[in-house]
């Protein structure tokens, strides 16, 4: 994988093919969310929509944990890295940015949790399209119990994701959450052994990149773009998303390699 320069000491950001593995690497405080970290994970995510070659990505955790949360103190310090410094000045909310409640890629996230995901991890996870999980991890939105509130925008987010009385219940009680249990509540796609989270979601990375990415950009975006409208309202913008993708030249690929029983090549056109 080629390490891209947009990396920060708390971020790593590398690109192999179509795909962005963006790598939470603070581990001596188990990932926790430093301005550096954030200032990366922004950077990262606009990359990923910006970058036309780029057509999922991965976030993850280095050394076998995902986020321990926010550090205060450390979110509240700038980066020690003048070039860091340089470019959070001309990021406007990279907080929000890397966060991902700002501007979120035009690209799936795929979200790969070992060890703890708590709290801002959570919140992180919450942000993502797609969720594989070790079976020892951990989560949970500890917010509430430290008399403190989600910020990351889980408190609006969670309860359109999962039934309202288990939102509540995480939201609420503040209590840690099994990757057993998450995956009951429909909280993440995949549980899988310890060790192998990473190497899953690489599997649905290829898999997506594989697919039409006009088609799966747009699917993206009709759902984003259609929160909370009637249906007949949203139907109307689905069209307006997707007979585009019908009319394209990757469209027409599709069928090809389908009838030539081939892999297809698509190229975003």
């Amino acid at each position: 994988m080629e390490l891209l320069p947009i990396s920060t000491p708390h971020c790593r950001i590398e690109r192999d093919g179509h795909v962005l593995t963006v790598t939470m690497n603070r581990p001596e405080a188990r990932n926790a969310l430093s301005s550096d970290m954030l200032i990366g994970l922004a950077s990262a995510w606009a990359y990923a929509s910006e970058e036309p070659g780029i057509r999922v990505a991965i976030l993850t955790g280095a050394e076998g944990t995902f986020c321990a949360g926010a550090d205060l103190k450390a979110m509240g310090q700038p980066s020690t890295d003048p070039q860091v410094q340089a470019r959070a000045a001309q990021i406007p909310n990279f907080h929000w940015k890397g966060l991902l409640r700002e501007d979120l890629p035009t690209k799936p996230i795929i979200c790969a949790v070992e060890g703890y995901a708590v709290a801002g991890g959570t919140e992180l996870l919450v942000g993502t399209d797609l969720r594989v999980v070790a079976e020892s991890a951990t989560l949970g939105l500890f917010e509430a119990k430290r008399a403190l509130f989600p910020m990351g925008g889980s408190a609006v987010r969670l309860p359109r994701q999962i039934p309202y009385c288990h939102a509540m219940d995480l939201l609420l009680t503040g209590r840690p959450v099994t990757a057993a249990e998450a995956l009951s509540m429909g909280l993440v796609n995949r549980v899988v052994p310890d060790g192998q989270a990473l190497t899953t979601a690489r599997e649905l990375a290829e898999d997506i990149a594989a697919s039409g990415p006009l088609a799966v950009q747009a699917i993206l975006r009709t759902y984003r773009d259609t929160l909370g409208m009637p249906e007949v309202e949203a139907l109307k913008v689905s069209d307006e998303l997707g007979w585009p993708v019908i009319g394209s030249e990757d469209a027409k690929e599709g069928t090809r390699a389908f009838r030539e029983k081939r892999p297809a090549r698509y190229e975003g056109r």
